[in-house]
């Protein structure tokens, strides 16, 4: 599984820190010689007050560099307002290259502390002769901003720059950054990446390799070898990434013979016949005759059936299905003794090496959902949430997602039926409290005053995670609810809101409505027409245990080089699929917009 969007936050910031001096702006060079009368910029050692109480005793060159010392010693004092008025008087007294490039470093860490990301990357430039340590300064500033403002392409190139300017230390640690960054990024990603730059080329070029040879290793160490002949002085030549190593050195699953837990009788029959479903078509289509597969049924004793196969000579276990089914076989002394998947997560486990969990948890949709806002530059984001146990569960998914990603907490309103779903969308949305201030100046004023309601403008999307029939109501609630000084907001939805059955009209309110699915249900295609032929009834739910069974399969070939690489991703037909070091599969879904009554792919 790709490592979370915190994960590597966390790596980038404690990579950053290392890198920067003790002032706390730039990585520790070694001291430029400027001779023994001029004074060097590359560090800050004293406080603004200090600095400036020296300026005023020189004069010239040396009086514009104590100054430039202050008012990046006024930056890590966090007093924003007196290094900007400084910076300001020095601007037109600069006449060297290294002046320029200080004096642009300092501009655009003013901007970045004030937030204004985008300013501060124009504000910042590298004048051409100047020393090592400022151009390093340069990239890991850039780098930062880059992440800052989600770019992460160009966040790794600069990361791929920076690292030319640093201690062999240093540059691991910038390079470890770079390859997480590239890690995330799929194939395609790769491929329509800027390589004019050939060091970060060379990265592009091993990352494409990695993912894409990744379940073969004996093609991945050939391939691998032609790299590191076209690439001898690459920094990956001389180290591979870490992950990248481990990857070569797992050896791929190749059961012949496979068993499957399904609870195949019982209440559960249904969801599990359509899984069962989903990987006869899988097999069928791989048409390998060394490959036989076994169903058992677990709906009785998943224990028996798990003992039984291991009897047939089972090589790997899919299932079961049920939470409660599995928890039984994780029950201490009960194992399987070959890799296992199963079709579910436990609420507790321990992580071991031929585990796997895999599972369309309605949470981790919620989870996934938090990840794409933030993508998309959601700041803050206002949850309405249908208040059953889904709803709660969604929504506390979501909210941990995104307080680790922004350090926040969203804003979560719960609704109920009937006309507290109207007004919770008005408490929510800020008009309560505006009619409440314009009934209150009326009865002051007078009933003939006229005066629009005001909705709030400090949220920039809304997330529903509401049943179909709830979002017919939500919906128009929402729209008249802003008032005509507000600019409407981005509204997402989860798969919940989507009808049971692909070929029901849409109704009106849904246009423009963002939602999140299984890219296999984003768009009728050849394989959507053949199974509604084969099985007409299925509703929407069915289909996507079909396709959860499918991926299941294509999964078991993948699984190692999938939880020893995490940048790893497979395309299944139930989305972008990857595997953390605790063998949790993680799903990343499509999205797609409602125009016109049809869906859209995004």
């Amino acid at each position: 599984m790709l490592k979370s969007q915190i994960s590597l936050q966390f790596i980038l910031v404690v990579l950053l820190a290392a890198l920067m001096s003790a002032c706390g702006s730039r990585p520790a060079p070694a001291p430029v010689d400027h001779g023994p009368v001029q004074v060097s910029l590359a560090k800050v050692e004293q406080g603004s007050a200090q600095y400036l109480a020296q300026a005023e005793q020189s004069s010239g060159e040396s009086r514009i560099r104590l100054r430039l010392l202050a008012a990046h010693a006024l930056l890590n004092e966090g007093n924003e307002q007196a290094a900007g008025q400084l910076l300001a008087k020095l601007k037109a007294n600069l006449r060297t290259a290294e002046l320029l490039a200080e004096h642009s470093a300092l501009s655009a860490r003013l901007l970045e502390q004030q937030g204004r990301y985008d300013e501060a990357l124009t504000k910042l430039v590298l004048p051409a002769g100047v020393a090592k340590w400022q151009k390093a300064n340069f990239h890991q500033l850039r780098a930062q901003l880059f992440h800052k403002t989600q770019q992460p392409m160009l966040e790794a190139q600069e990361l791929s720059a920076l690292g030319q300017y640093l201690s062999q230390e240093q540059a691991i640690q910038a390079h470890d950054a770079l390859w997480q960054i590239l890690a995330a990024q799929s194939e395609a990603q790769l491929q329509q990446a800027d390589n004019s730059q050939p060091q970060f080329s060379g990265w592009l070029q091993l990352a494409y390799l990695a993912k894409h040879y990744a379940v073969s290793p004996n093609e991945l160490v050939r391939n691998l070898g032609d790299w590191q002949r076209a690439n001898p002085s690459h920094p990956a030549a001389q180290r591979l990434p870490g992950d990248l190593q481990k990857a070569l050195n797992t050896k791929p699953y190749k059961p012949q013979k496979i068993a499957v837990l399904l609870p195949l009788s019982g209440p559960a029959a249904n969801a599990a016949n359509a899984i069962r479903n989903g990987i006869v078509s899988s097999y069928l289509a791989q048409n390998d005759g060394q490959v036989s597969i076994s169903f058992f049924d677990s709906a009785t004793d998943p224990v028996a059936a798990l003992t039984q196969a291991q009897a047939e000579g089972a090589e790997f276990i899919i299932g079961p299905l049920l939470q409660s089914e599995i928890e039984k076989l994780l029950q201490p002394g009960i194992s399987a003794g070959i890799p296992q998947l199963f079709l579910n997560k436990a609420e507790r486990f321990s992580p071991e090496k031929d585990r796997f969990f895999f599972s369309l948890s309605p949470a981790e949709e919620a989870s996934d959902a938090a990840e794409h806002l933030f993508k998309d530059g959601i700041a803050h984001p206002l949850l309405l949430v249908s208040n059953d146990a889904t709803g709660r569960r969604m929504a506390e998914a979501f909210n941990h997602t995104w307080q680790q990603l922004t350090q926040d907490r969203a804003e979560v309103h719960f609704y109920d039926g009937g006309d507290k779903m109207k007004l919770t969308v008005q408490q929510a949305l800020g008009v309560s409290d505006s009619q409440e201030r314009i009934a209150r100046i009326k009865e002051l004023l007078g009933s003939k005053i006229k005066a629009d309601f005001r909705s709030r403008q400090d949220i920039d999307a809304i997330y529903m995670i509401s049943a179909p029939q709830d979002i017919a109501l939500l919906k128009p609630f929402i729209d008249v609810s802003f008032s005509v000084f507000a600019e409407p907001v981005p509204m997402y939805v989860s798969s919940r809101a989507r009808n049971q059955d692909n070929t029901a009209a849409v109704p009106p309110e849904f246009n423009n409505l963002i939602v999140s699915d299984i890219p296999w249900l984003m768009q009728l295609g050849a394989e959507n027409r053949e199974i509604n032929g084969l099985w007409p009834d299925w509703n929407n739910s069915q289909k996507r245990l079909f396709i959860m069974g499918y991926d299941a399969f294509e999964l078991v070939g993948r699984l190692a080089q999938m939880r020893a690489f995490p940048g790893f991703q497979y395309q299944g037909r139930g989305g972008k699929l990857s595997v953390g070091a605790d063998g949790v599969i993680k799903r990343q879904l499509s999205w797609g917009k409602y125009q016109r009554g049809a869906l859209r792919p995004l």
